[in-house]
């Protein structure tokens, strides 16, 4: 049951003015954050390691933001790490604390479907698994294979309802993109060898809901650091369906 508390500005939970504005945390290369933008979103991005900051420096105002997206890193929650039985640190925590600190009207979080559930006090939340191949993609979904948990946290007690279905499943199956999948070597070596063939950045990219330039000349990653953060991301079908649904669902509410 949700908690009937206050946030540090003496807001009452419920009455936050939905006014556009989305604080993205953990956001890497923010693929989530560009599918919201496409919605009509104001993203403002939070740190990230690859920026060399720490989200523990990071305190939000409170009563500023309408929601919150992110996707923490989720080596802590991916079958690799359980199986190698890694103690890696849970970084959710801090998501949980920065939504508490922040106090939006909603937030959305992404991760592999092994992650826990979030625990934050005033949020009705909303656990679902998702896969990018039910996203509407032209008739067909798209074909990259990549379930996924969302949380959808609301003040409100509230359903996404996902649209943007596709039609017809694509007949044309492609594994997920992983952060290791772009490694040094030559094609046949690496993670991947015996197992599947490795694929190329551009076709990573196209995997991803992205054109072949993406990085662009000038990018200062090199061929592994663009596997880890395209690995990591969220693909645009994907994004695209959740970030409409959430926009769907505050704009019945507003009439």
């Amino acid at each position: 049951m949700i908690k009937n508390k206050k946030s540090r500005l003496n807001i009452p939970l419920g009455i936050i003015k939905v006014n556009n504005l989305v604080l993205s945390v953990f956001p890497g290369i923010d693929l989530l954050g560009r599918a919201f933008e496409e919605e009509g979103y104001c993203i403002v991005r939070g740190p990230d390691v690859i920026w060399g900051a720490d989200i523990k420096e990071f305190h939000p105002p409170a009563g500023i933001f309408e929601g919150i997206i992110s996707g923490p890193p989720c080596q802590f929650y991916s079958s690799a790490a359980m199986n190698m039985r890694k103690a890696e640190k849970d970084l959710l925590a801090e998501f949980e604390r920065v939504v508490s600190e922040a106090i939006p009207e909603w937030f959305l979080m992404e991760n592999t479907r092994r992650v826990r559930e979030v625990n934050i006090d005033g949020y009705f939340i909303h656990n679902f698994l998702w896969n990018n191949r039910w996203c509407a993609d032209g008739n067909t979904g798209p074909e990259q294979n990549r379930l996924r948990r969302f949380q959808f946290g609301c003040k409100k007690e509230l359903k996404l309802q996902i649209e943007s279905v596709a039609i017809f499943q694509n007949p044309k199956i492609e594994w997920a993109v992983t952060a290791t999948e772009i490694s040094k070597g030559r094609p046949g070596h690496g993670p991947y060898s015996g197992r599947h063939k490795r694929r190329s950045v551009e076709k990573i990219l196209e995997l991803m809901g992205l054109l072949g330039d993406f990085f662009g000349d000038e990018s200062p990653f090199t061929m592994s650091g663009k596997g880890l953060l395209l690995g990591n991301a969220v693909p645009m079908p994907m994004g695209r369906s959740i970030a409409r649904a959430i926009r769907k669902c505050f704009t019945i509410g507003e009439k």
